[in-house]
């Protein structure tokens, strides 16, 4: 692996999916990662479609929704991370978000990182998954500083479409690494076989690379075992304390977070004055008043998204 001059040497893959309840679990250590590494590595999101196109619907949504919405209420009680009360259906794709999510990095990391949040809160706080296009950006369409007519195009786009078909191919070729996991977690990472008889990595798994070697940190894992990883491959980099914002500034910046995520990412008294709580099961949660009014659970769904 090759950077251009001047270029972060590491480079941090995430394997993700917009609706996957560990992903979702793990934002408040990713986040915290992704702010001690901010300037210092590549950090590059590959989307494994979770849901896909093709599976084969349920012969029974209704008893598959319950029987889902309790293994997300099982896996929000290991990552303390909210849910929504009620889910009213399993998401159908996963393609449609991820395509959303895909065409934002064309506006910028930030921009990119507060659209992929607004499509987890469609599934974890709303309990109705973005899983079409037109619902999808309904969700984000009132994300800040987000150019929505360049979205809409882009995630239309051949070459978005080609981008979200190679992340699913990268997702299923996993390093031998992670084909057995010795570990304790609730959620180990082992690449899991999915409905197409392919090996895939287990979401969500971070794959740090440099010229001189890699690691893996499959699953759902506290963030000193992400730590030691980067600390393995490149000395020094990693601050000594993972950098946090005053409480008031931090909700302006993140625009929405989860307690466990006030807790990583904030210091000073929490809440601030203008944050909107909501409290749901596993909650609650906080919102930037301005964000309140335009997220998604405050809003009616698009014609056709429910």
């Amino acid at each position: 692996m090759t950077s251009p001059p001047g270029a972060p040497e590491l480079e941090v893959v995430e394997y993700t999916d917009p609706f996957c309840p560990w992903a979702w679990g793990s934002e408040p250590t990713f986040r915290r990662l992704r702010a001690a590494l901010d300037g210092r590595a590549r950090w590059r999101r590959v989307y494994g479609i979770l849901f896909d196109d093709d599976d084969d619907p349920p012969p029974d949504p209704v008893a598959e929704t319950a029987w889902y919405a309790r293994y997300v209420e099982r896996i929000c009680g290991h990552t303390k991370a909210p849910h929504a009360p009620l889910l009213f259906r399993v998401a159908a794709s996963s393609r449609p978000a991820s395509l959303v999510a895909k065409a934002a990095e064309e506006q910028g990391s930030c921009v990119a990182d507060r659209v992929l949040r607004r499509l987890r809160e469609s599934m974890f706080v709303t309990g109705r998954p973005a899983d079409t296009l037109g619902s999808a950006l309904h969700a984000v369409e009132s994300v800040p500083e987000l150019e929505v007519e360049r979205l809409r195009a882009d995630a239309a786009s051949d070459a978005v479409r080609e981008r979200v078909r190679a992340d699913r191919a990268e997702a299923r070729r996993p390093v031998p690494e992670v084909l057995r996991i010795d570990s304790d977690s609730p959620h180990p990472g082992a690449a899991k076989e999915g409905s197409d008889g392919q090996l895939r990595y287990a979401l969500p798994t971070l794959l740090f690379r440099t010229s001189g070697g890699r690691r893996v940190v499959p699953g759902w894992r506290p963030y000193d075992a992400y730590a030691a990883e980067v600390e393995e491959l490149s000395p020094g980099l990693l601050p000594a304390a993972a950098p946090t914002l005053p409480a008031a500034r931090a909700l302006r910046h993140y625009r929405s977070l989860t307690g466990p995520e006030s807790r990583a990412l904030t210091s000073g008294p929490w809440p601030p004055p203008d944050a909107v709580r909501v409290d749901i099961p596993g909650g609650p949660l906080w919102f930037l008043t301005e964000e309140a009014r335009s997220a998604p659970i405050y809003r009616p769904s698009a014609p056709g998204a429910s």
